[in-house]
């Protein structure tokens, strides 16, 4: 079981091996929301045309090199037997262009739940600290 990160964290059978990422293929819609099928990866109707055979792999697919065909940047660490997928380029570029934080709840010091957009129409300043 590897641990992957992508829009939320989940742990999938797979394994990490000479630096590729290689899960089941029903996986693949569970982790990246995307199937591989004859026409290429793709969700609703929405198709990224990728070429025969590229993404297969020991058995299964190469989940980085499905995250690249779809614009997603991807990170492994192999001593952990995790993976990170960040976001698609255009969300990414909209992000720094439009200067848009995706809205997200955090708890206050008090523990009071607040959401990003609680504060919309405010300036707001965000201080972040981790301990590690």
């Amino acid at each position: 079981m590897i641990q992957v990160v992508a829009e939320d964290a989940r742990r999938v059978h797979g394994l990490i091996e000479n630096g590729r990422v290689v899960v089941p293929a029903d996986a693949l819609a569970e982790i990246l929301g995307w199937e591989l099928k004859p026409e290429g990866l793709c969700r609703d109707d929405q198709c990224a045309p990728v070429a025969p055979g590229s993404l297969e792999a020991d058995g299964g697919i190469d989940l980085l090199a499905a995250a690249d065909a779809l614009g997603r940047p991807g990170l492994v660490d192999p001593e952990t037997e995790s993976v990170a997928i960040g976001a698609a380029r255009p969300d990414r570029r909209a992000a720094l262009v439009d200067r848009q934080a995706p809205d997200f709840t955090l708890p206050d010091l008090d523990g009071v739940p607040r959401a990003l957009s609680d504060w919309t129409g405010r300036k707001r300043l965000l201080v972040a600290f981790a301990s590690w």
